[in-house]
């Protein structure tokens, strides 16, 4: 049997060492609730807010901006439902694009039979979103700007900076999915200029389930879960001792991995090698040079992505297109952004982690090779 080959990191990544080490005392040994005043207790306490230290390290931000949350997902809608509730006085208009994850646009899509307004801008041939559209975009109505630190499926980094000092002048929260960012490249909420920044765990080398939500000081912004007032009164809920260890151990070992230089290496000269396979029949999705160190989005042109991963089945990696009866539907990233259908059914991602060793990318070269 061929060994396995894990090239989807983007999905989600292994826990790594330190996030093992920083739970095992909380799996037996530290079980008090952090909320209760006793011996118990105050280690867990104390705990949490180690891990808020951590995670405020890595995105720049004090440690009283982050909250906990179970992932991505939520920080996400956090972020935009929260925003909407707190401001309804002053608006109902929120501004985001078509490459977003669900996780962004369906919480959009609900708001909008709450009343809520929603411009849905979009992106180029590269992914990549125009900051003057968001500009044009903005009426005396908008009350929050959302769009991805970097896309999921190919990579492309938005002009995070460019939008926010717009924002800025308008006066207008600005929030950022950074699920796919943080770790890999800076995600300094100062340097981003952003007010609102949502990652989760497991793309981070830390658990799923688990996940956290900057907030900058004075942002307005309703709580997402009542209750009793955890986590500074903005998400009630007992936390999660064991995966916020886990997460703020997983941030502060991501410090060292910012840039990934060693996988960049990797991902090119693998691209080099599919050229040298199959030459003009491999096309690339997304920006050529803005776009994130481990991931490379590719298509082989006339072909169906899934049918070749399926001659592949020890190998991880995820497809762009759907397969129905037949027909091929392009996820809706490539079709926003204008990838003939005839290129993105094709449409394979490889995405590299940490743990990538040239050796299994030339297996995956010859693997391919042997099946074009």
């Amino acid at each position: 049997m061929r060994r396995r080959i894990y090239l989807d990191f983007n999905a989600s990544t292994p826990i790594c060492p330190e996030a093992v080490e920083a739970m095992r005392p909380f799996l037996a040994d530290h079980y008090g609730n952090p909320s209760s005043l006793h011996w118990a207790g105050m280690p867990a306490k104390d705990a949490v807010e180690k891990a808020r230290g951590q995670v405020a390290g890595l995105l720049g931000c004090d440690p009283t901006e982050v909250v906990f949350t179970s992932g991505g997902s939520e920080s996400n809608n956090h972020a935009i439902k929260g925003v909407f509730f707190a401001n309804r006085d002053r608006g109902d208009h929120i501004v985001t694009t078509t490459v977003e994850h669900p996780a962004t646009l369906n919480p959009c899509r609900f708001l909008e039979k709450l009343g809520a307004r929603v411009t849905v801008l979009p992106v180029d041939r590269d992914g990549m979103v125009d900051p003057n559209d968001i500009r044009r975009a903005i009426t005396s109505r908008t009350i929050l700007i959302t769009v991805m630190h970097a896309n999921n499926e190919v990579g492309t980094i938005e002009p995070i900076p460019g939008i926010s000092a717009i924002a800025r002048e308008a006066g207008i929260p600005f929030h950022t999915d950074a699920a796919q960012t943080v770790g890999k490249i800076s995600a300094d909420v100062e340097e981003l200029g952003v007010d609102l920044l949502s990652m989760a765990g497991h793309k981070v080398y830390a658990p799923k389930g688990i996940g956290a939500l900057y907030m900058r000081e004075g942002t307005k912004i309703e709580p997402f879960v009542h209750g009793a007032g955890h986590e500074a009164g903005r998400r009630a809920g007992t936390e999660n001792v064991l995966l916020a260890v886990a997460l703020g151990a997983a941030c502060e070992a991501a410090r060292k991995w910012i840039g990934m230089p060693r996988v960049k290496a990797l991902r090119d000269r693998f691209r080099d090698g599919l050229r040298g396979i199959f030459g003009e029949q491999v096309t690339l999705n997304g920006h050529p040079t803005e776009r994130l160190p481990n991931t490379l989005n590719v298509n082989f042109v006339g072909r169906v992505g899934a049918e070749i991963l399926a001659m592949l089945p020890e190998v991880a990696a995820s497809t762009g297109a759907a397969c129905h009866a037949g027909s091929v539907t392009l996820s809706p990233v490539l079709a926003a952004m204008g990838v003939p259908p005839e290129e993105g059914m094709g449409a394979i991602r490889f995405s590299l982690g940490r743990t990538t060793t040239w050796e299994e990318l030339a297996e995956v070269l010859d693997r391919l090779g042997s099946n074009s």
